[in-house]
């Protein structure tokens, strides 16, 4: 290793200490983050390897981040993992992905930090239009985790902020229609309990990498009043001090809830 490279990883490393530190000073973490892990592909390109190698390198720093967002405090995350659009994709890859998912939540059953960290599995999303076999996996992960409450980790697999609005809107039109509520009984609170999950709270912040800044149908209710980071930095690439970076620049925001 260059003596640049050493001096480079030191600097690196002083100022992930460095903002954590703030970080922990400041206190006011957020308590849910949303994260859409955007630039596999990208990333794959300029390392000239196959697409699907960077969905595997996106996969493994997942499991970084996660640990990351328990560091800091934050009790809640919820990944953008695989939307209703990227069944559009090619099948091959569209296949790959699907069994890397499912092979991922079978190793989470397997990981000891999931009983020991008490983290609770949730996967929301069109369920219904996933394979059989990843469906069963996930009744498994759920159900294996559904007494553990300190860390939630809500993965969004089939999933679309436009089709969850709409199915709501579809439930709560038949249960109008059978008489179970009224017209008036209709507000943000009884519509949120229509979603998939309305038993974790609203995501505190919304973080995506890759340098696109939108949102791309993503938590669309939930997220009305999250602060929003984007990084120009594709999600395998990304490095704990830009994960640093964006919490702290969360809390030098001042929140205001349409006030």
């Amino acid at each position: 290793m260059s003596i640049s490279k050493r001096i480079g990883d030191a600097t690196g490393e002083f100022y992930e200490k460095v903002l954590l530190n703030q970080i922990r000073e400041n206190g006011a973490v957020p308590n849910h983050i949303g994260i859409i892990t955007d630039g596999n592909r990208r990333y794959a390109k300029s390392m000239g390897i196959s697409a699907n190698e960077g969905h595997v390198k996106g996969k493994e720093k997942l499991e970084e981040v996660l640990e990351w967002c328990m560091e800091i405090g934050t009790r809640a995350v919820t990944i953008y993992g695989f939307s209703t659009e990227n069944f559009t994709r090619n099948p091959e890859e569209v296949e790959f992905l699907l069994h890397l998912i499912n092979d991922s939540l079978l190793s989470l059953m397997k990981d000891e930090r999931v009983s020991r960290d008490k983290i609770r599995v949730k996967v929301i999303g069109e369920l219904k239009l996933l394979p059989d076999f990843l469906r069963e996996t996930i009744e498994k992960v759920q159900k294996g985790t559904e007494s553990y409450d300190d860390f939630r980790l809500n993965l969004a697999i089939g999933y679309g902020g436009r089709e969850e609005i709409i199915n709501a809107v579809r439930k709560i039109a038949e249960n109008v229609k059978d008489g179970k509520i009224s017209v008036e009984d209709i507000n943000e609170k009884l519509f949120s309990s229509y979603l998939y999950d309305s038993t974790i709270p609203d995501p505190d912040l919304i973080f995506r990498t890759s340098g696109e800044e939108r949102i791309s149908n993503f938590l669309l209710w939930q997220s009305a009043y999250s602060e929003l980071y984007f990084s120009d930095i594709n999600w395998p690439d990304l490095r704990k001090v830009d994960f640093l970076r964006a919490v702290y620049t969360y809390q030098g925001r001042k929140r205001r809830f349409g006030t």
